[in-house]
């Protein structure tokens, strides 16, 4: 039985591979990208009536209004016969089928961490070493852009700051996943741990 990842874009795809890789976890068959999120929506009802599928995570921003993201994946799950909770779960959900059932175990993970609003970039910032001051001077030249030079929306802040970050490291503008894999980001951080616990508890049932 497959082991399945679904995903917004491949900046996650490529994060999410390059995470269970340094964690030596290689237990996903598919990482899938679906061009953002509502095509990730539209894939959900096909992807847990595939009779292949063990274990199918799922892994979307939060955005502005995290209850709003999560009741559209809810919805989408017990049309499909789960029995969702009304709220996500902070630690990353992971549902058991019904019994009886052939359906695969599913998993939700809502970037950043389940709780607070915000996109993949949000979830990064927590796998910069603590402490790093060049991050906070990243910020703080971002901040000093005048009004009629900046040409990103504030919703984007957290990927202008992380991409300006990279852009300064010894080999520049290295992917977010290839900054996990050489350590310039760190994949222990405790937000990281907390994703690799919620893979675990998905694909390695005990």
């Amino acid at each position: 039985m497959k082991n399945i990842l679904l995903v917004e874009g491949p900046d996650d795809e490529h994060v999410f591979k390059n995470l269970c890789g340094k964690h030596n976890f290689p237990l996903l068959d598919e990482v899938k990208p679906h061009g953002g999120y509502t095509g990730l929506l539209d894939a959900i009802p096909t992807r847990i009536k595939e009779s292949d599928v063990g274990a199918l995570g799922i892994v979307i921003d939060a955005d502005t209004d995290l209850s709003s993201r999560w009741a559209s994946v809810r919805d989408r799950l017990k049309k499909g016969g789960y029995n969702a909770p009304m709220e996500p779960d902070k630690s990353g959900l992971v549902l058991i089928p019904p019994t009886g059932s052939l359906l695969p175990r599913v998993g939700v993970w809502i970037m950043p961490d389940n709780k607070l609003p915000g996109i993949l970039e949000d979830f990064i910032r927590d796998l910069v070493p603590v402490g790093d001051q060049l991050y906070e001077y990243a910020e703080t030249c971002v901040a000093g852009i005048a009004p009629a030079q900046k040409r990103f929306r504030d919703i984007d802040l957290p990927k202008v700051h992380i991409h300006t970050w990279l852009a300064w490291q010894d080999e520049p503008g290295k992917p977010l996943g290839q900054a996990i894999t050489r350590g310039t980001l760190d994949a222990n951080s405790p937000q990281a741990m907390e994703v690799v616990s919620w893979l675990k508890r998905l694909y390695l049932p005990a």
